[in-house]
């Protein structure tokens, strides 16, 4: 049912988590060289790390929506699989900080470095509060639904 909100919402979180799945999450500068950190991995030119975990979070993440959607028929476990959602976007931020860290450490000991994040890096902060807002709005259907049977 794509004239509900929360379609939108939940469409708009799985356009950002695939986004952050494929897009640069953080730049790290060590020395002359520079490495990515992507959602499977932390990649440079000479090397590559795993990141596998983040990486499965960060897809589940992006799917669970695009399960939910279609799950419209019943609204209570969509409030749950939304519930699951938030739990996984806090996972993810949490290994994105983790793995910045991680990567920060990483290259302090050598001369010259710098590192920053990518606009990329907030998209599971801004999928929260968007299922956050679906989640409310689920609820707010299945009010409704419930109301409107009291009244039959």
């Amino acid at each position: 049912m794509i004239q509900r909100i929360q379609t939108l919402y939940l469409v708009a979180i799985v356009a950002l988590m695939v986004t952050a799945i494929f897009s640069p999450l953080a730049y790290f500068v060590a020395g002359a060289e520079e490495y990515k950190l992507y959602a499977f991995a932390l990649e440079g030119a000479q090397a590559s790390y795993s990141t596998i975990y983040m990486g499965i979070v960060v897809a589940l993440s992006a799917v669970v929506p695009l399960v939910t959607i279609f799950l419209f028929k019943n609204r209570l476990l969509q409030i749950r699989l939304c519930a699951v959602e938030l739990v996984l976007l806090i996972g993810c931020v949490a290994f994105m900080a983790i793995y910045y860290y991680l990567g920060g450490r990483m290259f302090a000991d050598l001369e010259f470095n710098t590192q920053g994040f990518q606009i990329a890096i907030i998209f599971p902060v801004v999928s929260l509060i968007l299922d956050y807002l679906a989640m409310r709005a689920i609820f707010h259907d299945e009010a409704l639904v419930r109301s409107l049977d009291r009244i039959r």
